[in-house]
């Protein structure tokens, strides 16, 4: 199966060629530094571009000092990872191992020759991936997550950090090492936490927390504006925010959650065109992510759009769920859907402890071993229940309806049915939860015998219905009965995807008569550029 970034170990590097190496004199200065000597604190604002002149660099944890990776920077070779793209901090320091020259060129002037320079640009991303897959892979990072096994909290920053491919490492909060980190940090002893290098302790431990120790957060000021405010960071946003960068204009992409959408929650996706031995939903729409980076949008998680105004200057002004306020000539909503919650008793507290909407390897770690429930009768249901099957004892497909053929993929529905360790129940309903602190058991409906039974699990995976996210664009724009976005002909409106209110754009699975399939979205967040353009410079 594919993945988000090449594997460095393994990799056939390619260095920066002579014009390149040109180009960035050009625009930095030479800096000496002493053996022992910081060329980037851990931490900090990644503003400099280092690019080894002479000597050696050694990456170094921020909680140890010791060096990480296994291998070292020489000339040619350059420091940082996708941190430096996205404008985020440090997640690991730069270090002198002996006396070097490093050339030294200001992130923008970086970004610019970038844009400028496919060839050079080509090589640093490719680098600057590899880097980030390696430290996911190996726990490389300044980010520390103490009770994971014990708290929901913490399996909820567990989950934003890895369906944003943030590295971190989780130890368990009886550990020596946990209580010696508790300490330096005022964490009371054997209590869940988040730290972020030796002594930074993130209070509240949350997914925003975490963001903006990181610097993914991006404060917005009074006066920040941009061109074009794309609210959703699933395919369709992703593909948006690709086209949004390469016809040059400035954009910003928000993201309640993670970078991914609905599509991040998918652990295989085969039937998009290009990747014939498939892909996750999160390392496609990563890759993507990458590419609008490289081409200067901006991204910010998690945020959420709350409500939304325009004003007589034709703006569009939204609130943010923490009261700040993004202004932007055009608007694009791509906030796909999410699915819906169960009514059932308890649900809220098992959220994280035995109910997940999303199966990826995080989540596979806590049932491993054990049977399972899924949800769900969509291609997104089924890719778990494969997925969840290579290391769990025996997955249950629960179904409302007699058959999956109408809603699922063939080729997903026949490799259900052949495995040995998949069950479909179909006409069946989940009628109750119980558990103390996690989930332990669930009631299960039969339609055909009228009985109840009971399954003893920890772990049960919502992946059911289809709610649009747009509330916030209540008395802005026209929705259908079901709160889909209408555009194009339904209202009379310019273009294809155009909705209500001009300047206003929809694109993939929120959008009404849209088909939701991640290459459609895909399609539609790249063709939709176009009238955005129009109506920005019109």
């Amino acid at each position: 199966m594919e993945n988000f970034a090449a594997d460095l170990s393994t990799m056939i590097r390619r260095p920066l060629e002579a014009d390149h190496i040109a180009a960035l004199r050009k625009r930095g200065k030479v800096f000496e530094f002493e053996t022992g000597e910081i060329v980037q604190e851990p931490g900090r604002d990644i503003a400099l571009f280092h690019f080894v002149l002479s000597g050696e660099l050694e990456f170094f944890d921020p909680k140890t000092f010791k060096g990480v990776g296994g291998a070292t920077l020489r000339a040619g070779q350059f420091f940082g990872d996708l941190q430096f793209l996205s404008g985020g901090v440090a997640l690991v320091g730069a270090r002198a191992t002996e006396n070097s020259e490093v050339l030294c060129i200001p992130r923008g002037d970086v970004l610019q020759l970038m844009s400028d320079l496919p060839e050079m640009s080509d090589i640093i991303v490719t680098v600057l991936a590899a880097r980030r897959r390696r430290a996911v892979e190996a726990s490389d990072s300044a980010l520390t997550l103490i009770g994971t096994e014990v708290s929901s909290d913490i399996r909820h920053v567990a989950s934003f950090a890895a369906r944003n491919r943030i590295p971190y490492r989780e130890i368990e909060i009886t550990s020596d090492e946990a209580r010696a980190l508790a300490a330096d940090c005022g964490i009371e002893n054997a209590h869940p936490g988040v730290i972020f290098g030796r002594d930074l302790k993130i209070d509240p431990p949350t997914p925003r927390g975490v963001a903006r120790a990181l610097g993914l957060h991006l404060e917005m000021s009074q006066n920040c504006t941009f061109d074009v405010l794309i609210v959703g960071g699933g395919p369709a946003g992703v593909a948006a925010a690709v086209y949004a960068g390469a016809e040059g204009l400035k954009a910003l992409v928000l993201e309640d959650m993670a970078i991914g959408g609905q599509a991040g929650t998918s652990s295989r996706i085969e039937n998009y065109m290009g990747f014939p031995t498939g892909i996750s939903g999160g390392d496609l729409v990563g890759r993507g992510e990458v590419q609008a980076m490289k081409f200067g949008t901006r991204f910010s998680v998690p945020r959420r759009a709350v409500t939304l105004r325009q004003c007589p200057e034709k703006w569009f002004h939204a609130t943010l769920d923490d009261g700040q306020e993004v202004n932007a000539r055009a608007l694009i909503v791509a906030t796909g859907v999410q699915y819906r919650k169960l009514p059932l008793e308890g649900l809220e507290r098992f959220e994280n402890a035995g109910i997940y909407y999303s199966a990826t390897e995080l989540e596979a770690r806590y049932c491993r071993n054990r049977e399972v429930a899924v949800i769900g009768g969509g291609n997104s249901a089924g890719q778990a229940a494969m997925f969840l099957a290579r290391t769990t004892r025996h997955v249950h497909v629960l179904i409302r309806g007699d058959t999956l053929a109408a809603s699922m993929s063939d080729y997903l529905l026949q490799r259900l049915n052949a495995h040995p360790r998949i069950t479909i129940h179909t006409r069946t309903q989940v009628q109750g939860l119980h558990g103390d602190k996690t989930l332990e058991k669930i009631t299960i409906y039969d339609g055909a015998s009228g009985q109840n039974w009971d399954l003893r699990t920890g772990a049960l995976f919502v992946m059911v219905g289809a709610a649009p996210n747009t509330t916030w664009l209540s008395g802005v724009v026209a929705l259908d009965a079901k709160g889909f976005v209408l555009t194009g002909a339904d209202v009379e409106a310019g273009s294809q995807f155009e909705t209500s209110c001009p300047g206003i754009f929809a694109v993939g699975d929120v959008r009404a008569g849209s088909v939701k399939r991640v290459a459609s979205a895909v399609g539609e967040g790249s063709v939709v550029m176009s009238a955005v353009w129009a109506h920005v410079n019109g």
